[in-house]
C-alpha cells in the first residue's frame, strides 16, 4: 500500500470537557462545530487555507471572544475535518487508498483550492492520487471500494470513474506487462513502486488474478467495472465467466447450499432485516446475470442452475429466470441430478421440487438445436455446382454436417439419462401429479433412450409411492416404456412387480421368452409365424439387450432383487395372480365375448421345465394364441411400444 505523509510537526490536539483543541501559545479565536463535534481553532492557518472558512466568517456576526462557524453536513464527519485541520496547522498527517476519498471530500468542502494559497491540501492530493494510487492494482481497489461512503461527492470529483477506468485497463493489459500486486485478496504486499516502476519480486499472475480482488467490490461498482471490462473485448468470456461464479460465491454464499439458503430466507420473513437482506440478494442476483457472457459455455450449466435456485428462492424478476432457464437448456447435457433438484416454493403448488422449471427447460432444450441433415444437399442443377464449388469444400461440408449431427444425438442421449436420473428422485414425492411425470417422461424422443432400464426403475418407485393409483392411470405412467429395452434383470423384476398393469407383464414375458428361444441354445431358429409376428412389430430378438445401468442412485428398499426370478414358475404364478385380480375391462373384451381370461389361456399353460418351454411346438402354439388374440382385441392407440393382447 502506499502512502503520503504532508506536514512535518507533532500532533498537538488534545480533548478537554468534550472539546478538541489545540495546544498553542495564541488563545482560539474560532469555535468550528462539525456534526456535533466542538473544535477551539485559530483563525489564521485556517481561514489561510480554506476559503469557505472565509466566506462563513465573514457572513457570521463577530462575538467578543469567539466566532463560532457551523459546518452541519461535512463530509467524512471529525475524522475528515481534523485531518483538514491538522493540514493547516502543519501537522504530519498520512495519506492512503483507505482515507483519501474522505480527505479529498472534505478539502473541496472546505475549498481548499490553489487560488487560495499554492501547494494546497487538493492539489498534493490530486498528485498522490493519480500519480500513486491509479497505478497501483490494489491501491485502486480500496480507493473505489471507499468511494461507497460518499457516492454523490466522488461521482461529481470524478474519482470513481478514475479508478474504475484503472482498474479495466490493467485488467485488459498483459499480466507480465503489469506492474501489480499478487493477489489483494491473499494480501500480499504491493511491490510497486509509486512511479509505477515494475519490482523485482513481481511474481507471474495468472489469467484470473484479478476475478478474487474485484469480488470484494459492492454490487453497484463491480457492475461499472465488469461493464467496462466486457467493452474493452480481450478477455474471453470463460474468463468473465468464471470472474461471476467467484463474485456469487463470495456474496451469495448459501447458493450451493440450498437447504441453508432456504432455511436463512425462509425464517423471520415478516423482519425487515430479513426482507432488506432478501431485496439485497435479489438486486446482486438479478445484476449477476445481466453481466453474463452471451457466449455458449462462457459458464458452466451447474453455476446457472444454482443461480436459478437462488432466483427461485429469491423470487427473482420473471426475466432474470427466463435467461437462466433458456441458458441452462443450452447447457442442459452438463448437468446432474443434483443441478435439477430445484427447491419449489409455491403456495399453490405441494411438491417438493419445481418440476414446471424443469420441464420447461427441458422442452427449450428439444426446441433447439436440431439436428442437420445426415447428407450434404443436392442441387437440383448438379453441374452448375461443380462448377461453382470444388468436390472436396463439398466432402468438408458433409463431415461438418456428420460432426454436428453426431454432437447433437449424444447431447440428447446424455439428457435423456439425465431426466429418468431425476425421474427417480422425484417419483418418491407423494405430492407428484402423474400428469407432470409423463410430461417429463416422454419429453424425451424414442431413439435418445438406447435402454429403458432407469424409466422402469422410476415407474416403479412413483408406484411404490403412489399405491392409490387406478388402473387406467398405471396404464398411463407405463406408455411411455418400451419392454423392448428392459435388461434381463429388469426382465425379471417387471415379471413379479405387483403394480404394473397386466398388459406390461404380458409384454414383458412375450419379450423375454423370445429372446430367450433365440439365446438359449435349445431352438436354432424361431419358427417362420414367430418370427413374421416379431418382425411385424419391428423386434429383433436376436439383439442383445443393454445391461441394467447403474448409474443413478436408488434407496436400498427400491434396489432390485433377482433372487427367485429364475424360474419360470413364479413368472407364471404372478401372471396367474394378476388376471385373477385384474377386474374385467370392457375394452379388453373380445367380439365373442370371451373374458380376459380366455384370452391368456396359452401364457397360462407355460410349461414349467426350461426345455420344453423353449420347444418349436411351445412358440408355434404361442404365436398362433397371439395372432388370435391381436386380430380380436383393440389396441389401446397410445400404448408404446405396441401390446400384443
Amino acid at each position: 500500500m502506499k502512502f503520503m505523509k504532508l506536514g512535518s510537526r507533532p500532533d498537538t490536539f488534545y480533548t478537554a470537557e468534550a472539546v478538541r483543541s489545540v495546544s498553542s501559545e495564541v488563545s482560539s479565536d474560532l469555535i468550528v462545530q462539525v456534526t456535533g463535534s466542538r473544535y477551539l481553532l485559530h483563525k489564521f492557518p485556517l481561514l489561510s487555507k480554506c476559503l469557505r472558512l472565509q466566506r462563513l466568517c465573514s457572513e457570521s456576526p463577530e462575538s467578543s471572544q469567539h466566532q463560532i462557524v457551523q459546518l452541519p453536513d461535512f463530509p467524512g464527519g471529525v475524522e475528515a475535518f481534523e485531518l483538514c485541520a491538522k493540514f493547516c496547522y502543519g501537522i504530519t498527517i498520512t495519506i492512503s487508498a483507505y482515507n483519501i476519498v474522505a480527505a479529498r471530500c472534505a478539502a473541496d468542502y472546505l475549498q481548499m483550492t490553489e487560488d487560495v494559497e499554492k501547494g494546497n491540501l487538493i492539489y498534493k492530493l490530486e498528485v498522490f492520487f493519480t500519480s500513486c494510487l491509479l497505478h497501483g492494482w490494489k491501491d485502486a481497489i480500496v480507493t473505489l471500494q471507499s468511494t461507497k461512503a460518499f457516492p454523490l461527492w466522488s461521482e461529481d470529483l470524478g474519482i470513481t470513474s478514475r479508478c474504475i477506468e484503472a482498474i479495466a485497463s490493467k485488467v485488459l493489459t498483459h499480466p507480465s506487462k503489469v506492474s501489480l500486486s499478487h493477489s489483494y485478496s491473499r494480501r500480499e504486499r504491493d511491490d510497486v513502486s509509486c512511479n509505477g516502476a515494475e519490482s523485482q519480486r513481481l511474481r507471474p499472475a495468472s489469467k484470473g488474478w484479478w476475478a478474487e480482488d474485484m469480488a470484494e467490490l459492492g454490487i453497484d461498482l463491480y457492475w461499472r467495472t465488469m461493464m467496462a471490462v466486457k467493452s474493452g473485448g480481450k478477455i474471453p468470456s470463460n474468463l468473465i465467466g468464471e470472474a461471476l461464479k467467484i463474485y456469487a460465491a463470495r456474496w451469495l454464499p448459501n447458493i450451493s447450499r440450498e437447504r441453508d439458503f432456504n432455511k436463512q430466507v425462509g425464517s423471520d420473513s415478516d423482519s425487515d432485516s430479513t426482507n432488506e437482506t432478501t431485496s439485497k440478494h435479489r438486486l446482486l442476483l438479478e445484476t449477476i446475470v445481466s453481466l453474463l457472457p452471451a457466449e455458449k459455455g462462457a459458464v458452466t450449466c451447474s453455476f446457472l442452475l444454482k443461480l436459478l435456485k437462488a432466483a427461485n428462492i429469491l423470487n427473482a424478476s420473471s426475466s432474470s429466470k427466463m435467461e437462466l432457464t433458456r441458458r441452462a437448456s443450452l447447457q442442459l447435457e452438463e448437468a446432474t441430478v443434483r443441478d435439477l433438484l430445484i427447491p419449489s416454493i409455491s403456495l399453490a403448488n405441494d411438491t417438493v421440487y419445481d418440476v414446471d422449471l424443469v420441464i420447461t427447460i427441458l422442452e427449450q432444450f428439444m426446441l433447439q438445436g436440431q439436428s442437420p441433415p445426415t447428407s450434404p444437399p443436392r442441387s437440383k442443377l448438379g453441374f452448375e455446382r461443380r462448377r461453382s464449388r470444388s468436390a472436396e469444400n463439398i466432402d468438408l461440408e458433409f463431415q461438418e454436417s456428420r460432426r454436428s449431427s453426431s454432437a447433437s444425438h449424444s447431447s440428447k442421449l446424455k439428457v435423456a439419462k439425465l431426466v429418468d436420473g431425476y425421474l427417480q428422485e422425484i417419483a418418491r414425492d407423494v405430492n407428484l401429479p402423474l400428469s407432470k411425470f409423463i410430461t417429463l417422461a416422454e419429453a424425451i424422443p424414442d431413439f435418445s433412450r438406447l435402454d429403458h432400464d432407469d424409466l422402469y426403475r422410476a415407474i416403479d418407485i412413483y408406484l411404490k409411492a403412489h399405491p392409490d393409483l387406478n388402473k387406467s392411470e398405471r396404464k398411463r405412467l407405463c406408455r411411455a416404456l418400451d419392454c423392448k429395452k428392459l435388461s434381463v434383470e429388469a426382465c425379471m423384476h417387471a415379471a413379479q412387480n405387483e403394480f404394473l398393469p397386466l398388459r406390461v407383464v404380458v409384454q414383458v414375458l412375450f419379450f423375454e421368452q423370445a429372446r430367450a428361444a433365440m439365446g438359449g441354445g435349445k431352438v436354432t431358429e424361431l419358427p417362420g409365424n414367430i418370427k413374421a409376428l416379431l418382425a411385424a412389430h419391428n423386434i429383433d430378438p436376436s439383439r442383445p439387450t443393454a445391461a441394467l445401468s447403474t448409474t443413478t442412485s436408488i434407496q436400498a428398499e427400491d434396489q432390485w432383487s433377482v433372487s427367485g426370478f429364475k424360474s419360470p414358475k413364479s413368472k407364471v404364478s404372478t401372471l396367474r395372480m394378476k388376471m385373477a385380480e385384474d377386474e374385467l375391462d370392457e375394452s379388453d373384451l373380445q367380439s365373442d365375448g370371451l373374458g380376459r381370461s380366455s384370452k391368456f389361456k396359452a401364457f397360462c399353460a407355460l410349461p414349467t421345465r426350461p426345455k420344453r418351454m423353449f420347444s418349436g411346438d411351445f412358440l408355434s402354439h404361442c404365436a398362433a394364441s397371439t395372432k388370435l388374440h391381436l386380430e380380436g382385441t383393440e389396441l389401446e392407440p397410445q400404448m408404446k411400444p405396441p401390446m400384443f393382447f
